[in-house]
């Protein structure tokens, strides 16, 4: 029957193998009451938080341009007071979102104003919208990030997808290692970007205010072939409809700093409100002057460049590459192969990489919660090692990567799912923090703070009408173009959770101590002990002095025939010993040892439905991770069975080697102990709950 039975600790295979990498790629373990270490600084917490806003920049202002390219040029001239709109919403966002880090500072955001305010259903909306807009932001992001990236590196255009899959994983493991180590890294390259940005906006309309040069863009001498061309009436308003829907790419991200408020230093509510103004007031700047200057170099876009874009009269073929909108200002501003272009196009492609950071740091708070609450795996609620939720951040990674696989890196065709869920998301949270002010007008008496609750609600309900409207734009000019795919997963997030959330509550139901007397409490007529042997050594012995201990009805050892050799010794020894225990030797003709003893225990339980039969199994515990590659897995092959079999009690009882002792002092060296297969679980979340309305 072989080593049966007498394996150690299973689950330390794996941790053994992987401890030293782990070690490695993301750090030593941190404590859980160095949480307060983690927190973050209003000038870390900007690019932490907003990466997303700030970098939309990037290629929000050539989606709008891409879309009016089908009517021609001529549509060209609307791209102002497209920008304008733009503008009017970003700042009717960001004033709705003060208002609700302050409602709401416990890192619930959207999520729980909804559920607080609207209902569970409305929350759950929200949660599903917001999961699948992270999951988009790191698929956009990074692949926007390949794009410009490629312009300087033609090896990343060839390979778009591995390159996109490999900054996928070098950000995975950079969150792994924690919040605040990845934005203190992340700070530097987004401060450089603003900053490059901000000084080309500077020089470019120096130059064509003050010295009145002429600034040309590499494409401003090309033709843009017009799909409809004349547009006019409905068809052109149905195209500034969606180049606005395109513009207001530039708002995603703007809801993680409501969800990471709890990631601030304190005064959390006051920093994260300062954090929203100034990341708003920079990303509205820096999308306007890039608008600017793209009209003012004669910037040329078009869907299809390679038919629509035409130089001389002629299509410039496949192999031509369009470049961003950014990079070709930043080339008429600064010039081809200056310091400053390459810096820019550099701290370009850097932070949208690391824009896709916002998702890493709102989705794993969001998961958290949602599995705090019971719609999600509870494992999304565990800290890891560096006190960041690591099991929320490798499924968001896994997402994203399934998504960039898919979609080939193509941003264009990415940015048609995006922004669908961020906007469903701010207009039930404008809406939810409406009905948030009207239960506290109700109940308020002090005139101030009326006056301050009145001008908020005023605030929220501009937000949540202004919101409607353009989810209602993104709708209908986007759905054709791949916004379903976002209403599918939204869809599909929202009946996993149902169904998680009901799985939770009816086993808590089925788990339910009740009140009078039960099966449970009821002790059972005799306990029938069975000890699991395969030969006598010191674990046998230990294991059958236990089991005596335990005062069962009945006792006895059970061994398994595999090798009627092996069987014959054993027989031989146990009456040479005298041990006073039955032994009792199933057949196996096909060498299996789980089947037989599984079903003798069904046996016995059927013979006596009333009794518990008690199952022992001796295990010796090594301390290196290679004695567990010596030994096979019958044990836990075992185990696994008798847990499914109803009046059946596991009982193991291990034997310590020297080498299980070596282990301890190495991790007492260490001042650690991670147990292998040790779980941990993240402290509770407190967020009070007001009352809904309903529920």
């Amino acid at each position: 029957m072989g080593d049966l039975l007498f394996e150690g600790l299973r689950s330390s295979v794996v941790s053994k193998l992987t401890d030293v990498p782990k070690r490695i790629l993301i750090g030593r373990a941190l404590r859980s009451d160095r949480l307060g270490e983690t927190l973050l600084p209003k000038r870390v917490a900007l690019p932490v938080f907003a990466s997303d806003p700030l970098s939309s920049v990037a290629y929000a202002p050539g989606e709008v341009l891409l879309v009016l390219s089908i009517a021609g040029v001529s549509a060209y001239h609307f791209s102002p007071w497209i920008a304008a709109a733009v503008v009017v919403l970003m700042f009717t966002v960001v004033a709705s979102y003060r208002q609700n880090v302050r409602a709401y500072p416990s890192g619930g955001g959207d999520y729980e104003v909804a559920t607080t305010n609207l209902g569970r259903k409305a929350g759950l909306t929200v949660a599903s919208a917001l999961l699948v807009d992270y999951v988009l932001t790191v698929a956009v992001s990074i692949s926007s990030g390949i794009e410009n990236l490629g312009s300087a590196i033609p090896f990343v255009v060839e390979h778009k997808v591995f390159c996109a899959m490999a900054v996928i994983l070098l950000l995975t493991l950079m969150n792994l290692r924690g919040v605040r180590e990845s934005g203190t890294l992340f700070a530097i390259p987004t401060y450089v970007f603003v900053t490059g940005v901000f000084l080309m906006i500077a020089w470019g309309s120096f130059r064509g205010l003050v010295l009145d040069d002429t600034m040309r863009a590499p494409t401003a001498g090309y033709e843009i072939k017009p799909e409809h061309e004349g547009l006019a009436g409905f068809a052109l308003l149905f195209l500034l409809l969606r180049a606005f829907s395109s513009g207001c790419a530039a708002l995603t991200g703007v809801e993680a700093i409501s969800n990471g408020v709890p990631a601030f230093r304190k005064p959390k509510s006051r920093n994260a409100a300062t954090t929203l103004a100034l990341m708003g007031l920079l990303a509205v700047t820096m999308f306007c002057g890039i608008i600017g200057l793209a009209m003012a170099s004669n910037v040329r876009m078009a869907e299809h460049p390679a038919q629509d874009l035409l130089d001389k009269g002629v299509p410039v073929g496949p192999d031509y590459v369009q470049n961003p909108v950014i990079t070709q200002v930043a080339e008429a501003v600064f010039g081809k192969g200056s310091l400053l272009f390459i810096m820019l196009a550099a701290a370009t492609a850097l932070v949208l990489f690391l824009a896709a950071n916002t998702a890493y740091n709102g989705f794993p708070v969001l998961g958290s919660i949602l599995a705090q609450d019971r719609y999600l795996p509870r494992q999304l609620h565990t800290r890891g090692d560096r006190l960041a939720f690591s099991n929320g951040i490798v499924l968001l990674a896994g997402a994203a990567a399934l998504l960039v696989w898919i979609y080939e890196a193509d941003s264009t065709r990415l940015i048609q799912l995006y922004i669908v869920g961020v906007f469903v998301s701010f207009t039930l949270s404008q809406t939810g923090m409406v009905r948030h002010w009207n239960r506290h007008l109700a109940v308020e008496k002090d005139p101030a703070k009326r006056r301050h609750m009145i001008r908020s609600r005023a605030i929220n309900a501009f937000g949540a009408f202004f919101t409607a409207l353009v989810l209602v734009v993104v709708l209908v000019t986007k759905f054709s173009h791949g916004a379903w795919v976002a209403l599918l997963g939204m869809v599909i997030f929202y009946v996993m959770m149902t169904a998680i959330r009901r799985h939770y509550d009816h086993v808590s139901r089925e788990l339910a101590a009740p009140e009078g007397p039960s099966d449970d409490s009821v002790r059972p007529s005799r306990v029938h002990s069975v000890v699991l042997i395969s030969k006598i050594h010191r674990p046998t012995l230990r294991a059958l002095a236990y089991a005596k201990l335990l005062r069962s009805d009945t006792l006895e050892a059970l061994s398994v025939n595999v090798d009627p050799a092996d069987t014959k010794v054993l027989r031989e020894e146990w009456e040479r010993r005298g041990i006073d225990v039955p032994l009792k030797v199933l057949d196996s003709p096909y060498r299996e040892v789980t089947r037989p003893v599984i079903e003798y225990v069904k046996g016995l339980r059927r013979q006596s439905p009333r009794d518990v039969v008690s199952v022992i199994i001796p295990e010796y515990v090594v301390g290196h991770w290679y004695e567990h590659l010596l030994h096979n897995q019958s044990a836990l092959r075992l185990k696994g069975r008798l847990l499914f079999t109803p009046g059946v009690m596991v009982t193991s009882v291990p034997y310590q080697l020297a080498s299980s002792e070596a282990a301890k002092k190495r991790a007492r060296k260490r001042q650690e102990w991670n147990a292998p297969g040790s779980v941990r679980r993240g402290p509770a979340q407190e967020r009070p709950r007001e009352p809904s309305g309903r529920d």
